[in-house]
């Protein structure tokens, strides 16, 4: 549970590192956003977060069935959007909320039934 929870969080930073890329390179043209991009070292970040999520995922998919892994992908679902909230001020509207509670619950039912 230790690996699928660090990849949730690499994940969820990266998600966080790509969004700061994304208002750096907001309203440029496209190869003056492009150029900028590449000078962020946020980008950078993001994209070695993303390899190492990686790395982990294929680690943990040869040690469990993927049925029993994949659903914590969604954790990312419910974080990124609240670290959107409260890094970037990003409207999170009470059916959004529902939504995300749901998600949460659908984790845990797919985690109680897959046990043996």
């Amino acid at each position: 549970m230790t690996l699928l929870a660090s990849v949730t969080v690499l994940l969820s930073a990266g998600q966080l590192l790509f969004k700061r890329a994304g208002l750096a390179i907001q309203g440029r043209p496209l190869a003056d956003g492009l150029w900028t991009l590449l000078m962020l070292p946020s980008f950078y970040l993001a994209l070695t977060l993303y390899v190492l999520a990686t790395v982990i995922w294929i680690y943990v998919l040869s040690r469990m069935p993927l049925i029993e892994a994949y659903p914590w992908i969604a954790v990312a679902t419910v974080a990124v959007p609240l670290i959107g909230w409260f890094y970037y001020g990003e409207r999170v509207g009470p059916l959004f909320g529902v939504g995300m509670a749901l998600i949460v619950v659908g984790l845990l039912l797919t985690q109680l039934g897959s046990q043996r």
